[in-house]
């Protein structure tokens, strides 16, 4: 834990004492001093546990700097996940959002501290097999619960473009690839180039989706397999559900360990871990589906896209604004493997 007197450098730039008087100001029945620790993991927007003498808190905020365009929606993270209070997708209550940069220098949110377990590896270490099941099957479910969450109703309407979603996601990483491209990497262009011809004609598909729906973005029951909060809605918007469930199945598709975080070789049968098809059919099961065809284009476009992401992470770390620079760097070298592993689902690897 850091202490507010170590002042904002020991913080990674975050003004604890702004903080705690603009906690009291717009949240009832906080008391001082304010303590904080910086989380450490995160690549995109910087997170704090805020502890007070009675609650602790979490703050997330965007990182400081120059940024590209629409990444870092701290405002959209939070207006979601408050959007979401009560319904079978569960989040953490959202408290309060600051919108003034003249408090922090960059908008931030705070929300209540949820406990539970996280786990960083989808191997699911010192869990015995049959809640490895139990705990992939709740992830199908709340899946399903984010892809059926009615629009109208908790006022997401208007919460992104809505249709042609992977022409307009295909567009969008392409720029913001290109705007934070270093170096050129031939299978990225191949890549793009087949994504590009290959976009699929708008089926009518219309959900909220996650973005970045994987186990490392949600927290579990200290006992059982019920998911409790799920966390990190910064690419969030109104898109195609097949997205979030293909980006489950590229993940898996990566190798094993810490780095990677992957099933790729592991003995799924053995550790209880249903396989990729078993996971479409439960998925389908749950969201009414018979089938999803030409599924590998799904993959392939999940492969681009965290491609597309950690390449503005190592940009950033190379540009010193970076949440963890040397950690930012070390996952912009795992780009041309995500694009390699995009043509392998595009039939071209």
């Amino acid at each position: 834990m850091v202490d507010t007197s170590l002042g904002n450098e020991a913080l990674g730039g975050l003004d604890v004492r702004a903080v705690e008087d603009w906690l009291k100001r717009e949240v009832e029945g906080v008391s001082g001093p304010l303590r904080a620790e910086k989380i450490a993991g995160g690549q995109s927007n910087p997170t704090f546990r805020l502890f007070t003498p009675d609650k602790t808190f979490v703050l997330r905020r965007k990182p400081p700097g120059t940024l590209l365009k629409s990444a870092h929606a701290v405002e959209r993270e939070y207006r979601v996940q408050k959007a979401l209070s009560g319904s079978d997708v569960p989040v953490p209550k959202m408290l309060a959002l600051c919108e003034d940069d003249g408090v922090i220098g960059s908008a931030f949110y705070v929300m209540e501290h949820v406990t539970g377990r996280t786990f960083d590896d989808p191997c699911l270490e010192g869990v015995a097999p049959s809640e490895r099941r139990s705990i992939y099957l709740e992830m199908i479910r709340v899946l399903a619960a984010i892809h059926s969450i009615d629009l109208e109703a908790r006022g997401l309407t208007d919460y992104g473009p809505g249709h042609n979603y992977y022409r307009r996601q295909i567009d969008r990483w392409t720029k913001q690839y290109r705007a934070s491209e270093t170096e050129p990497i031939a299978d990225m262009e191949r890549l793009i180039e087949w994504l590009d011809a290959h976009a699929p004609e708008d089926d009518g598909r219309r959900s909220l989706v996650h973005g970045d729906f994987r186990i490392d973005n949600l927290l579990f029951a200290r006992s059982g397999p019920d998911c409790v909060a799920v966390l990190d809605w910064e690419l969030s918007t109104i898109g195609h559900p097949f997205a979030d469930l293909a980006a489950l199945i590229m993940q898996w598709g990566r190798p094993t360990g810490p780095e990677h975080r992957g099933l790729q070789g592991v003995d799924r049968a053995a550790l209880g871990i249903p396989a990729d098809d078993a996971v479409i059919a439960a998925y389908c099961e749950k969201t009414g589906l018979s089938g999803i065809e030409n599924f590998g284009f799904y993959v392939a476009f999940c492969a681009f896209r965290m491609g597309a992401i950690l390449q503005g992470v190592k940009k950033r770390a190379l540009d010193g604004n970076a949440s963890d620079p040397e950690r930012g760097l070390q996952l912009g070298a795992y780009v041309p493997g995500f694009a390699a592993d995009g043509l392998k689902a595009a039939g071209h690897g």
